[in-house]
C-alpha cells in the first residue's frame, strides 16, 4: 500500500508542480498505532518547483494541499512539506 500511495503523490505533484526535485519520505512506521490515522499514511514531501516562485511558505504549503486535496485524510493522515524555488536550493 505505501508504494501505491507515495506513486500517488510523486504523479499527483509532479502534474502540478513540474519540479526539478522530487523526494516522498514514507514515516508511517515511525507513528504505527495512531488510531486517528485510520491506517492513512505519514509522509514528508521535499518538493523544489518554480511553481513557488514569489510564494510565502504558507501560500507554497496550500499549493501542494490543494494538489493532494481529494486524497488528504484518506490516504495521507499527517505531510509534512518542504516546498523551495530552483533559486533557493542550487537545482
Amino acid at each position: 500500500m505505501t508504494a501505491e500511495r507515495i506513486a500517488m503523490i510523486r504523479e499527483r505533484l509532479t502534474d502540478v508542480f513540474s519540479p526539478r526535485s522530487l523526494n516522498i519520505i514514507d514515516e508511517s512506521a515511525r507513528h504505527a498505532g495512531h488510531a486517528s490515522a485510520g491506517g492513512a499514511g505519514h509522509f514528508v514531501v521535499e518538493i523544489v518547483s518554480d511553481a513557488f516562485a514569489g510564494n510565502s511558505l504558507i501560500q507554497r504549503h496550500r499549493q501542494v494541499y490543494d494538489a493532494l486535496d481529494d486524497i488528504m485524510h484518506s490516504e495521507i493522515h499527517a505531510l509534512s512539506i518542504k516546498a523551495s524555488t530552483p533559486a533557493e536550493t542550487g537545482y
